[in-house]
């Protein structure tokens, strides 16, 4: 998808005076470059421009707080719960849609600049970094964007920079192409593994070496952690796709294993915003600087952390950094999907917000971390019970729990077995909205999750006992996907048509194909 041609390039004025090699709260405000004249342009600042724009997109307002972090039942509203049950305003999926593409032209630029014999050198200058290595990482993210896009819609139009099949029409230009093709999600998956295994084999081959510099803000430019990632990725989507096609999804989990993934947090991929404005994180945004407080903390993760609801009965050390308690000291979920008359009946005062933590302005939003890769091996394992401890025990850490309740919380888990393992899992991608939407389709887990007709809150009201049931504005259960953006049925009918005939009705109950 081709976007529009005048949005592509991230800097800031200082820039103009001061080095990029300064702290990365330096290269964050968006200014706008003729990318016609792409000479003009570092790449290190488009880099900068596409993570932002990615992470921006994939956290903000609408598709993580109103959609998946919803949809995984992390945060529930208060005040309008009409999210909560499903429905969805459909300038969302445009909005989500738009912003992604937008960061894939940014990476595709970079990569052109480093392939084209009239640009190459310049690209290559200064502390940016070879040309190889700049495509491989602007095809590690890449994979990244592509991947969320398919995962929330389905098939979609998609580019590769090793694969020329006719059927990739993304990212065209010379001449642009407004109305792409769509891929199938099956081919997209298969062909994200590859481009990620040949991204992280020329990094590992210059693992020493630094690409972009402290422009880039998740790895500093470090190629050994951008290796561990693409192979980090490529174990979480082979492994989305192990019941589909066991054999290429196994080859590739094994490959990235024997090469490399996560071996610590201090690898874990992240997107650290700052606290100068306009670059705090989204949810800060959208919360304390909007000064509202639609989202809340729900019951059923509150419970899960208190022991009272799944599988583990201990209560859970994350429970402080995940949310705050209310005004009398405890920590009270907002009931999830309560109908609309009854979203007000708590005062904001008496549930659990955010925790401070996760509402920082300067909070690192995680791409992939550490503890996922761990209960992927222990999956993997056959539920292997090593791999499913390092996991937990990844996560308290990275929230800061101390080392004493970290063995305390160990001490009291139980063993590993596919409930345990994947509901931990669940706890540790809180604020990951999208991966932890896909993984609840995936596997079904965690059974804790409200389901429809559940008893979500029962009590007096008004004088009169009540019982709220939690019953869904749309469909029956938690949805399969998001529908396709309304521009792209009047502006691109035909192959959205033809995306339809190949995947399903453009319902929020049609499955993804590595989800049927």
């Amino acid at each position: 998808m081709k976007i529009n041609k005048t949005t592509y390039i991230a800097a800031i004025l200082a820039v103009l005076t001061v080095s990029f090699l300064g702290c990365s709260k330096d290269v964050f405000t968006e200014i706008n470059t003729d990318p016609n004249r792409p000479s003009a342009v570092s790449t290190p600042y488009i880099l900068v421009s596409a993570e932002k724009q990615l992470m921006n997109t994939l956290r903000n307002e609408e598709m993580n707080l109103r959609g998946a972090q919803l949809y995984a039942q992390y945060f529930s509203q208060n005040i309008y719960t009409d999210q909560s049950r499903y429905i969805v305003t459909n300038s969302y999926a445009d909005n989500y849609w738009t912003g992604l593409y937008k960061a894939l032209n940014n990476l595709e630029e970079i990569i052109k600049l480093n392939s084209d014999d009239a640009t190459r050198a310049i690209a290559a200058a200064g502390t940016a970094g070879t040309n190889v290595n700049q495509i491989a990482i602007a095809r590690v993210l890449k994979a990244y964007a592509f991947h969320s896009l398919t995962d929330v819609f389905g098939d979609i139009p998609y580019q590769s920079y090793g694969n020329n099949d006719p059927e990739f029409q993304a990212l065209q230009q010379n001449p642009d192409n407004l109305t792409p093709g769509y891929a199938s999600q099956e081919k997209i998956y298969k062909d994200l593994i590859n481009e990620l295994q040949q991204a992280a084999d020329t990094l590992q081959k210059y693992a020493s070496a630094t690409t972009f510099g402290t422009a880039d803000i998740i790895y500093k430019g470090k190629n050994s952690n951008w290796a561990k990632f693409a192979n980090s990725l490529r174990l979480r989507l082979a492994t989305r796709i192990l019941a589909k096609e066991p054999a290429l999804a196994r080859q590739h989990i094994d490959d990235a294993l024997n090469k490399g993934v996560f071996a610590s947090n201090a690898d874990n991929a992240a997107f650290k915003y700052t606290t100068t404005s306009p670059n705090e994180a989204p949810l800060y945004r959208a919360t304390v600087i909007a000064n509202r407080r639609d989202f809340a903390v729900s019951h059923v993760l509150i419970e899960a952390l208190q022991g009272r609801r799944g599988p583990f009965t201990a209560q859970d050390p994350r429970l402080a950094r995940y949310a705050k308690p209310n005004v009398r000291g405890a920590y009270f979920g907002q009931p999830y999907g309560l109908p609309l008359e009854a979203g007000n009946i708590f005062p904001t005062d008496s549930i659990s917000l955010p925790g401070d933590l996760i509402n920082a302005a300067d909070y690192a939003e995680v791409l992939q971390e550490y503890a996922e890769v761990q209960f992927l091996i222990s999956e993997y394992k056959s539920w292997d019970q090593e791999a499913y401890v390092n996991g937990v025990r990844a996560s308290l850490e990275k929230w800061g729990v101390s080392a004493a309740d970290v063995s305390t919380y160990l001490a009291n888990l139980p063993a590993a077995n596919q409930e345990r393992v994947l509901s931990q899992k669940y706890l540790a991608l809180y604020n990951q909205g999208v991966e932890a939407w896909s993984e609840i389709r995936r596997t079904g887990y965690p059974l804790f999750l409200v389901k429809k007709d559940d008893v979500i809150w029962s009590g007096t009201r008004s004088g009169a006992a009540v019982t709220y049931r939690f019953t869904p504005e749309v469909g029956t259960s938690i949805p399969s996907r998001f529908i396709y953006p309304l521009k792209e049925q009047s502006t691109n009918r035909t192959n959205y048509q033809a995306a339809l005939a190949n995947q399903g009705d453009d319902l929020i109950s049609t499955k993804l194909w590595w989800n049927k």
